[in-house]
C-alpha cells in the first residue's frame, strides 16, 4: 500500500476502534487524519443525499468527539477546553507533550 495512505487508514481504524474512548491521548496525525476522514465521508453522504449525510455525520460524531478529547489530553489539558472555539484549535495543532502527562504516556505516531 502507499505509504501516505497506510498511515491514515490505521488512525481512521484506531479512531473507530475506540469510538467512545475519552481516557488517553492522541496524536496529531491521528486527530487530522479522523478529521479529513470526518469531512470527506460527510462530504460524499451529502452528495448522494442530504439525509445520508446526516447518517454519516451522526455516526461518526461520537468518535470525533472522543479523538479531539484525546488529542486535548495530549496537550495535557482538561477535555473541556475544547468547547472554547479558538483555543481549541491552537490545541489540537500544536504538539503535544514529548513525555508522559496526567493523561497518560505518548500516544503513537501515524
Amino acid at each position: 500500500m502507499n505509504k501516505y495512505l497506510t498511515p491514515a487508514i490505521k488512525a481512521v481504524q484506531k479512531c473507530l476502534q475506540n469510538y467512545a474512548v475519552f481516557p488517553g491521548r492522541a496524536s496529531r496525525s491521528e486527530f487530522w487524519y479522523f478529521f479529513l476522514f470526518f469531512y470527506a465521508a460527510n462530504l460524499l453522504g451529502n452528495l448522494i443525499a442530504d439525509f445520508v449525510g446526516s447518517l454519516i455525520t451522526l455516526g461518526l460524531l461520537l468518535p470525533y468527539i472522543s479523538v479531539a478529547v484525546r488529542r486535548i489530553h495530549d496537550r495535557n489539558k482538561a477535555g473541556w477546553y475544547l468547547l472554547i472555539p479558538l483555543l481549541n484549535i491552537y490545541l489540537l495543532a500544536t504538539p503535544g507533550d514529548s513525555g508522559s502527562n496526567n493523561f497518560g504516556g505518548k500516544p503513537e505516531k501515524f
